[in-house]
């Protein structure tokens, strides 16, 4: 049926039960697995009193998140071996995380996608509408959402 699952993740709680289905799935299926994560586009500088802040270089920037990618994606590259699967893993940086998740799934050459039903974007989520609905309105593929 899906021969290479996509797993969406951002870390979260929640994130983490559509982890255990997808590699309940893959486990059923005899599929791969690739992880994937969208870190946080890199954050617009402040402008105060005629001065530019900005938070952090953008190079160190994307030091920080390819950091904080390879710890959610450790942790999902380990579940699936203490399940006796393989995962490939890829993040990017995005601003919008859905177009990313379709990206990736593409490049990947998946033909499903697992993900939560939301995540860590908070009321920006309920103003905008989440990166889930936007995956399941834009792409093509099959997507599991997990509750």
């Amino acid at each position: 049926m899906y021969k290479n699952i996509l797993i969406a993740t951002d870390g979260s709680k929640l994130s983490d039960k559509a982890v255990a289905h997808a590699i309940e799935l893959a486990q059923a299926l005899g599929s791969r697995l690739t992880a994937f994560y969208a870190a946080p586009d890199y954050p617009l500088p402040a402008y105060a009193d005629g001065v530019v802040y900005e938070p952090v270089s953008r190079k160190e920037y994307t030091k920080l998140a390819g950091e904080d990618a390879q710890r959610i994606l450790d942790a999902v590259t380990a579940k699936a071996a203490a399940a006796g699967l393989e995962c490939k893993t890829s993040y990017s940086i995005a601003a919008a995380p859905w177009e990313a998740i379709l990206a990736a799934a593409k490049k990947q050459k998946c033909d499903a996608i697992v993900m939560a039903s939301h995540g860590r974007r908070g009321v920006s989520a309920l103003l905008l509408g989440s990166e889930t609905q936007k995956v399941l309105t834009h792409g093509k593929l099959p997507v599991i959402v997990v509750r």
